[in-house]
């Protein structure tokens, strides 16, 4: 049996003995893994904290047959701030949630959705607003749906292709992209979408997540909340995985 070592941020872990854990996580080198934290639960245990929900670790792991198993554990970020604040923690809940609903094992595009899901949370943990916690979110929204294969379509209508008229712009989640006013006529669910949000998304998605744009100062809570909820239900009709915590926040929002 071989050791191997990653970075890995953890998502969820359920029980697996007395003393005993399986713990997801997304790695840097091989998407989403599994392994076993042994005597975890026992309070003299050197793992101890370091398994807990969305702590980005660097791991020693042995490779098993069917489990590998967490010989190591050093952390690199516990994203500290995150935990004392409830709305940080339930955003970067829902974060953690839709890496492992579109995360796979051996994700080709490890690496790159790994340092996205670090810079996000990140960011939220650091940020010192509502508006520049949503802005990280929305970032992550576009972004990860962009590597997934599902990004959005904010240029020309997804049904006929066309242009729309900058006053008649709306937004089908279902679709994943704007809408003419005509198309819009055979898309009940789709919602109006203002140009200048429009143009608002456009910068957020071709933008690094790191770069700062006019938009960074122009943003609103009102916006901010608009697009997450436009973003999220575009998310939920693509997800493989049912987002809970999507739902729950819709519900307090």
């Amino acid at each position: 049996m071989q050791n191997f070592t990653t970075n890995a941020i953890n998502l969820k872990s359920y029980n697996l003995s007395e003393t005993d854990k399986i713990v997801v996580m997304y790695s840097k080198e091989k998407g989403i893994i599994k392994g076993v934290a042994k005597g975890v639960k026992k309070t003299t245990s050197k793992l101890g904290g370091r398994m807990d929900m969305l702590i980005a670790n660097k791991l020693l792991m042995r490779q098993g047959k069917n489990l590998n198993t967490i010989c190591q554990a050093e952390s690199l970020n516990t994203f500290k701030n995150t935990r004392k604040d409830m709305d940080k923690l339930f955003y970067s809940i829902y974060c953690g949630e839709i890496i492992n609903a579109f995360g796979v094992e051996n994700d080709p595009n490890s690496e790159e959705i790994y340092e996205l899901f670090y810079k996000t949370l990140d960011a939220i943990s650091m940020s010192k607003n509502k508006v520049e916690m949503m802005l990280a979110i929305i970032k992550f929204q576009l972004k990860i749906t962009h590597i997934a294969g599902y990004s959005l379509e904010l240029e020309t209508c997804v049904c006929c292709g066309n242009h729309p008229d900058r006053e008649n712009i709306w937004f089908s989640p279902q679709n994943g992209g704007v809408v003419c006013f005509e198309c819009r006529k055979q898309e009940f669910k789709s919602v109006k979408l203002h140009y200048k949000i429009r143009d608002f998304l456009n910068t957020l998605l071709q933008l690094d997540f790191d770069a700062k744009s006019r938009y960074d100062e122009l943003a609103t809570e009102k916006i901010c909340d608009f697009c997450f909820n436009i973003l999220s239900k575009h998310i939920e009709q693509h997800s493989p995985k049912r987002i809970k915590s999507g739902q729950i926040l819709e519900m307090t929002r």
